[in-house]
């Protein structure tokens, strides 16, 4: 199951807004009573998504997440591209 913060930036990257600060933007909360995250404060000039059209982002949440686990696993494999140029050029 995706987190909350990737389904919103999914549902915001679909309506043209391409980067979500949540510490001004969006601010999620938890109270540790057993329902989880939820949006504690809205400040986007898009509406604010219902959680029926945020469930509808948990596929392509789902999918960023796994792509970004990825190519975190990879990163710290074979180091940034600018190390991995060095290496050529120094090999």
């Amino acid at each position: 199951m995706a987190q909350l913060s990737t389904k919103i930036k999914e549902y915001c990257k679909a309506n043209d807004v391409s980067n979500v600060d949540f510490q001004k933007d969006v601010m999620l909360q938890n109270d540790s009573d057993g329902n989880g995250d939820y949006i504690k404060e809205w400040n986007l000039d898009i509406a604010q998504p219902t959680d029926e059209q945020l469930a509808s982002y948990e596929t392509a949440a789902n999918t960023a997440e796994s792509n970004a686990q990825v190519d975190a696993t990879r990163r710290q494999a074979y180091g940034s591209w600018n190390d991995q140029l060095d290496e050529i050029f120094h090999d």
